[in-house]
């Protein structure tokens, strides 16, 4: 089916008209440029989008389009991506490890903002890169670790320093003449204000230990998407936990504020269309798309339960619902969404699932293994 030209009015329409038989990720502009402008309105401070959560072309044109003008860019080629579709926009390259190839050419693209998180790799930047690009200071950001907490997923099992490590590094890069500035990542889909509250507390001891002032604060990605049915995350009370708790940390030597939000940026303006292909023995439905496809990421962080089920007609089934197991359609066991998946009891063969919430972390990880994965692209007004 590949990607259309013609634009829908909603999912249901697309099943109505085309009854797909392969997947389709269905995109709402209006939805992401409205999300990008509540960010844009609503945090007290600089929004970059984290492009690996999804670095369609299109999501790029929009966010741009919608205000943004920073991005987190986690490689080369998200670097020449963004440095080719929104040259004028921040790239910060903030992932902490890099070969020494790829720093190189990072300084051959200017970058200005770096993140680190262990002496052996300020060291390669110490070496590598100069304190300014064209009259423009370079920032070094230590990223540090706490506990998770009120997040799904942690990301400190693989990134972050201890508060005290992150002091030593921060003196360093400002005793070098870079621009020190700290930052953190709370955890994925944090729902809970409170998740950052702590991190901003630490933040202030570590510039205390460090006798230095963080010129900007970096608070991360974990900005929720809509995952749970009629549970809609309440983003506004976590810009504004945000904002009040930097101000009673730091006082007058509060830190330029930066969030680089993912999901909390795409997900929610894209919804993952799949077929039934089978209901084995009137239990365990299969679907035509799974973990190796478009639902990659649900067996780490669990279910999207915002579900739509529709027949060939596009009219929703209206059964009583219950749980299935849900089997994607490679030959292949772990080829399963975690637990059970409420759907109504008359869904049958030929039906169609939609799972709305569905732009992060599923266009970009489409393995096709197995000869499955062939998916379309559509575009529509509501979602």
């Amino acid at each position: 089916m590949g990607n259309m030209k013609t634009v829908w009015d909603n999912p249901a329409e697309i099943i109505r008209h085309l009854q797909p038989e392969n997947p389709v990720m269905v995109f709402a502009p209006t939805v992401l440029q409205a999300r990008a402008r509540s960010f844009v309105e609503g945090f007290p401070g600089l929004v970059t989008y984290a492009v690996k959560s999804n670095p369609e072309e299109a999501v790029i044109e929009n966010l741009v389009t919608a205000g943004i003008s920073g991005f987190d860019v986690a490689s080369p080629a998200e670097i020449d991506l963004i440095g080719r579709m929104a040259p004028r926009a921040a790239r910060h390259y903030h992932n902490p490890v890099r070969s020494r190839a790829e720093i190189a050419q990072a300084i051959e693209a200017k970058i200005l903002a770096w993140s680190v998180d262990s002496r052996s790799e300020l060291d390669k930047l110490l070496d590598a890169v100069p304190v300014e690009f064209d009259g423009k200071g370079v920032e070094i950001s230590p990223r540090f670790k706490l506990p998770v907490m009120g997040a799904i997923y942690d990301f400190g099992s693989k990134f972050g320093a201890t508060p005290e490590y992150a002091a030593e590094m921060l003196k360093l890069v400002a005793d070098r003449g870079y621009i020190p500035s700290l930052t953190f990542h709370p955890g994925t889909q944090c729902t809970d204000p409170i998740a950052w509250e702590s991190y901003i507390h630490v933040a202030k001891e570590i510039c205390d230990m460090a006798g230095v002032k963080a010129h900007r604060l970096n608070v991360g990605g974990g900005f929720p998407s809509h995952r749970v049915a009629g549970v809609e995350p309440d983003l506004t009370s976590i810009f504004t936990e945000i904002g009040e708790t930097v101000a009673e940390s730091f006082g007058t030597d509060a830190p330029d504020l930066v969030c680089e939000p993912g999901r909390g940026l795409c997900a929610d303006a894209f919804s993952l269309i799949t077929r039934v292909k089978a209901v084995r023995d009137g239990m365990a439905v299969f679907l035509n798309d799974g973990v190796y496809g478009g639902l990659a990421e649900l067996p780490i962080v669990g279910n999207l339960d915002r579900i739509e089920v529709l027949d060939p007609q596009g009219r929703p089934r209206g059964g009583d619902v219950t749980g299935r197991i849900i089997f994607g359609p490679t030959c292949d066991s772990v080829d399963r969404l975690p637990g059970e998946l409420p759907l109504p009891a008359d869904v049958v063969e030929g039906d169609y699932v939609i799972f709305h919430g569905a732009g992060a972390y599923s266009v970009v990880t489409n393995t096709r293994f197995n000869g499955f994965g062939a998916m379309g692209h559509a575009t529509v007004m509501n979602l």
